[in-house]
């Protein structure tokens, strides 16, 4: 690029008051950050450095993820650091403790009834329940317990170290990165434009008439999700579905998400009401050169007679 054309480019920046990487834009980030103190890993996309500090890659996907500015997908402090910037910049940030995961109260150590925590859980170090609160077992001395309601990483500074590298313009593929921050499922999605017949209120002559509706044909652009399996039993996208779908209309700005559920369709079952019942067996195991008598004396099953 010539000297011209980048200051081009430079006026045309400033002309619109906007420079690199804003509020709304979805990028695709790589990073890893770690305790300042201690260096413990917090979270990282790298698959080999989750391997080298022995986390388990098989249960979850590591991979560079998809965020959306300003949406707190981050900690604010590298968000705010990464505001401006480039595709192919790379940054490091430390988020203080207070910004991070809290400070440690000594307060939130508490003591409890030992019957409030579940007898496999007994022991220092398990992560309990209690009263609505999440909190790991410090010492159990009889019936009472010591319990640190602090989150584990309370007062730790920590240190994200990143790497952009994309800006994510395709629509499906922003819906995709959405969802995958609440889900580890790879969906299904295209968007079509779609006519649907609804109710549009029309204009009347009297002002202070009811509102009159008419039915009209008109164009909406729809997200279709083949759903998986997996979420029939994810509890958040049971409870959450509806607000999370808002939220995924929003940012790509379709009309409506039409969630498909693809159901197979299973093998009839021999015996199974109107397919023969028992003779229609007796007839695949002679088309497999099996003797059926002998299996049917063996099961001391007696033979129903096809009707």
């Amino acid at each position: 690029m010539s000297d011209e054309q980048t200051d081009e480019s430079a006026d045309d920046t400033a002309d619109d008051g906007t420079e690199g990487l804003q509020d709304g834009d979805f990028i695709e980030l790589a990073y890893t950050a770690r305790t300042v103190e201690s260096g413990d890993l917090v979270d990282t996309t790298d698959e080999e450095i989750a391997e080298e500090e022995g986390v388990d890659t098989e249960e979850q996907e590591f991979a560079p993820r998809t965020i959306v500015l300003g949406e707190g997908h981050l900690f604010e402090a590298v968000e705010a650091d990464i505001l401006g910037s480039e595709v192919g910049d790379e940054g490091s940030v430390t988020v203080p403790a207070v910004d991070a995961f809290g400070e440690y109260n000594e307060e939130e150590v508490r003591t409890v009834s030992a019957d409030k925590i579940p007898e496999d859980d007994r022991y220092p170090g398990a992560h309990v329940d209690v009263d609505g609160q999440h909190g790991h077992v410090e010492t159990i001395i009889g019936g009472r317990a010591r319990v640190d309601f602090n989150h584990p990483l309370a007062g730790e500074d920590v240190e994200y170290e990143y790497e952009i590298l994309d800006t994510i313009d395709d629509r499906v593929e922003q819906a995709q990165g959405l969802l995958a921050t609440y889900f580890d499922v790879e969906l299904d999605m295209e968007i079509e434009t779609d006519e649907v017949e609804e109710e549009v209120e029309v204009e009347t002559e009297d002002e202070d008439a009811e509102p009159e509706t008419e039915l009209q044909t008109v164009e909406k652009e729809t997200l279709y999700i083949e759903s998986d399996p997996q979420l029939q039993f994810n509890q958040q996208w049971m409870m959450s579905k509806q607000q999370i779908l808002g939220d995924v209309i929003e940012k790509i700005d379709v009309d409506r998400v039409i969630v498909q559920e693809i159901i197979d369709g299973m093998p009839a079952m021999p015996g199974m009401g109107g397919m023969g019942g028992l003779g229609d067996i007796e007839a695949q195991l002679d088309d497999a050169d099996v003797d059926a008598d002998e299996i049917m004396e063996e099961l001391d099953v007696d033979e129903i007679d096809e009707e």
